[in-house]
């Protein structure tokens, strides 16, 4: 009875709240919220309790380095997922999204080192721009429901893949400073122990999660941010059941990975990015005038996302497709392929988490990444959604009705 009433309404609510449309709008509101509180009496509140330490770190770096692990082992376990047995399990679905998101990565680096080439600092932060939120984005496409043809949304969200993938390669070579060889070793001991469980069949989540536990500490304490233990430990279990069988369509509860990416699918978009959002996106306007919207980080930030996505996301997926090394997604016009890359400059959980690592001392900057985010990220989500909104469907989808 007690589950009746309370649990299988709260277990409804849990997957309303997580899904990709309302998730965004989760994380949307926190980030207001921040903005809200960072402007209002309570900011010193705010900002005191984010740098209150707790134990060895402080709230922020908690949040950061440890909630975020949680994060980056959903996106490790997503990858490994859609390149064995999903989107991008095959040569020819890699093409148009893997050359879309490296046009994405390249151009909106390109123009950021433009705008800030004159500033050997602020040049730190190329990577800022390159990054695309799959939550935001896939909720603004799922929020236009039937506007967006299936075979875009599967486009859109294998190219967020490879451009987290992308983007967990950046952090690992060109945002960690310093390197303790004892600590790296030990951390390679530890995933070398995964795989190695993966290998001899052990099915079990919790010695995954034990040692991934043990490996944050070590990658941590390694130089190397720690999130990518998340990752490393994603990689690492097993998605075929004891028997080496893929899970199917219809039956899923004997894969270990997609056991954890179910659970945490309904546990991240609710309690971990709101969090995240919360905690990085307060900034005060309190003396933030014209100077600060054409600082070269905020515009190079800004133009990144909301020009650079845009030229080589449809850039590279238009080139590809006129020399027919791809095809158009199915039922999709140009124009919406068009609108599809204009949401690909919706840049903020991984934008941010970028940006803090580039500038970790100079919150002059942070404060001019976070601008240049919500100003990018904002114009590129409407655009994108009016185009979407307005485009013609594709003669295949009006021959198929």
């Amino acid at each position: 009875m007690l589950k009746t009433l309370i649990w299988r309404p709260l277990q409804r609510l849990v997957d309303f709240v997580s899904g990709s449309a309302v998730g965004g709008l989760v994380l949307m509101g926190s980030a207001a919220l921040a903005m809200a509180v960072a402007n209002s009496p309570w900011a010193p509140a705010y900002f005191a309790a984010l740098h209150a330490m707790v134990g060895p770190l402080s709230a922020l770096h908690w949040i950061n380095d440890g909630l975020m692990a949680v994060f980056f082992l959903l996106v490790g376990l997503e990858i490994k997922r859609e390149f064995i047995d999903g989107e991008l399990a095959s040569n020819p679905l890699r093409v148009l999204p893997g050359l879309a998101a490296l046009g994405g990565m390249i151009v909106p680096a390109a123009i950021y080192l433009l705008v800030n080439r004159s500033n050997a600092e602020s040049i730190r932060g190329w990577a800022i721009p390159s990054a695309t939120d799959i939550a935001f984005a896939l909720g603004v496409a799922a929020l236009l429901g039937s506007r967006v043809p299936a075979s875009l949304k599967a486009f859109l969200a294998a190219l967020a893949i490879i451009d987290d993938l992308g983007a967990v390669v950046i952090i690992a070579v060109f945002y960690t400073p310093g390197l303790s060889t004892i600590y790296l070793g030990l951390a390679v001991l530890a995933v070398v122990f995964m795989a190695l469980m993966n290998r001899l069949g052990v099915a079990r989540l919790w010695p995954y999660l034990l040692v991934g536990a043990v490996l944050w500490v070590l990658v941590l304490k390694s130089g190397v941010h720690a999130t990518l233990a998340g990752v490393a430990t994603a990689l690492c279990i097993p998605l075929a059941d004891r028997q080496g069988r893929l899970p199917s369509d219809d039956d899923c509860t004997h894969s270990p990975l997609l056991r954890l990416e179910h659970a945490l699918h309904r546990l991240v978009p609710i309690t971990v990015l709101p969090l995240f959002g919360f905690a990085n996106a307060g900034i005060s306007f309190a003396g933030v005038g014209l100077a600060q919207w054409l600082a070269p980080t905020t515009l190079g930030v800004g133009l990144g996302l909301l020009v650079g996505k845009l030229v080589g996301v449809f850039g590279a997926a238009w080139l590809a497709i006129r020399l027919g090394w791809a095809r158009m997604p199915r039922a999709a016009s140009r124009m919406q392929l068009f609108g599809t890359a204009l949401l690909c400059g919706i840049g903020f959980t991984m934008s941010l988490f970028i940006g803090m690592l580039a500038f970790p001392d100079h919150p002059d900057y942070q404060d001019e990444v976070k601008l240049g985010i919500l100003a990018g990220s904002l114009l590129a989500g409407l655009a994108g959604w009016i185009v979407l909104r307005t485009a013609p469907a594709s003669r295949e989808t009006e021959a198929d009705g």
